[in-house]
């Protein structure tokens, strides 16, 4: 085993190699303002009970008060969506402006022509190195009808699976 610091840059690289699925997590603040951020890291977590979980940076602006709504929409993008993706990466201004949804059960915004979404409720944030793991018990989900394929990142890029 080698004792030696990790380079980030190498280590990029490398967790580069892994393709991971591309969501926009959504919800309404306390004043009904939709809220939203992208994030590279999502994942299933149990089928009994349904959870599923995300991480997302400490520097995030947008997620404590996704996380004060104790609810959200997990937006899994299709393979058309990389500048809906890219608008919900940024920092500040109304990542809503000119983005088209509906709201989920939960109230939680759904995306026009996404993949599919994940209704959710917040069970546990863990702080775990400059990120903090969020997962959600799922309440409802659907997935999109017809050949609508999801948005991928693979080696710094967006990918289409087809």
């Amino acid at each position: 085993m080698n004792d030696t610091a990790v380079d980030p840059a190498h280590f990029r690289t490398v967790l580069g190699e892994f393709t991971t699925g591309v969501v926009v997590v959504t919800s309404l603040d306390s004043e009904g303002t939709p809220i939203g951020l992208a994030v590279g890291s999502f994942a299933s977590v149990s089928l009994e009970p349904p959870l599923v979980a995300f991480f997302v940076a400490h520097t995030s602006t947008t997620f404590p008060r996704i996380a004060a709504a104790g609810r959200f929409c997990a937006n899994i993008l299709s393979h058309d969506q990389v500048d809906v993706c890219r608008g919900f990466s940024r920092s500040g201004g109304n990542k809503f402006d000119g983005v088209a949804w509906e709201p989920s059960p939960s109230g939680s915004p759904v995306l026009d022509g996404v993949h599919g979404w994940i209704d959710c409720t917040i069970t546990s944030v863990q702080r775990l190195g400059d990120h903090d793991l969020v997962v959600g018990e799922v309440h409802q989900l659907d997935a999109a009808a017809g050949d609508r394929s999801p948005l991928v990142f693979y080696r710094s890029g967006f990918h289409a699976l087809r």
